[in-house]
């Protein structure tokens, strides 16, 4: 019965316990951190596209992706700790995005744009379909992040119309008290 042994031993003092190993995780990246990777990819894309490393229609996917990343930024507080969709975008601009930008550019751009490679696709089209996924992603998280914002203004909208009568600013006198009719 070793192990009852070794725990006796090691609970009397005889033997140092086996320490087990600490995991240390990186830290979550700040909002500014984030901001700054935002714009570092888009300026690294942008000097692709101006190397001819990366066609436009590629880079304008990318500036969908970080614009409306940019925009969840400053929200995903709002989303709670552990969010998924806060570490969706914190993925997308630390992991996912770079990472489908440099599987693209490690090839040679001929083969790229022109042999297929998956079915009829070619990796510059494989490539458009994760940007288009990745920015229908962060489209649906800005939503959320902002959602229970915009409902409230929504409401008090209602609020209004409903306390003075009017959706509108039809029909309201709006001109200066100060002067005559």
């Amino acid at each position: 019965m070793p192990f009852f042994r070794d725990l006796f031993d090691t609970l009397a003092g005889r033997r140092p316990a086996a320490s087990t190993p600490e995991v240390t995780l990186p830290p979550v990246p700040t909002g500014a951190e984030l901001l700054d990777k935002i714009a570092g990819i888009d300026a690294d894309i942008d000097a692709k596209v101006a190397q001819g490393r990366v066609p436009e229609l590629v880079a304008a996917r990318v500036h969908r992706i970080t614009a409306t990343a940019r925009d969840a930024v400053p929200g995903l507080d709002k989303l709670g700790a552990g969010s998924r969709d806060a570490h969706a975008v914190m993925a997308t601009v630390t992991s996912y995005l770079p990472e489908a930008l440099d599987g693209y550019l490690r090839l040679p751009r001929a083969y790229a744009d022109r042999r297929p490679v998956d079915g009829a696709k070619t990796s510059l089209m494989v490539l458009v379909d994760q940007l288009d996924l990745l920015a229908a992603t962060m489209d649906k998280i800005l939503d959320a992040v902002y959602r229970a914002d915009a409902e409230a203004l929504v409401a008090h909208g209602r609020f209004l119309a409903e306390k003075f009568g009017h959706s509108t600013l039809d029909g309201l006198d709006i001109s200066d008290p100060g002067t005559a009719p």
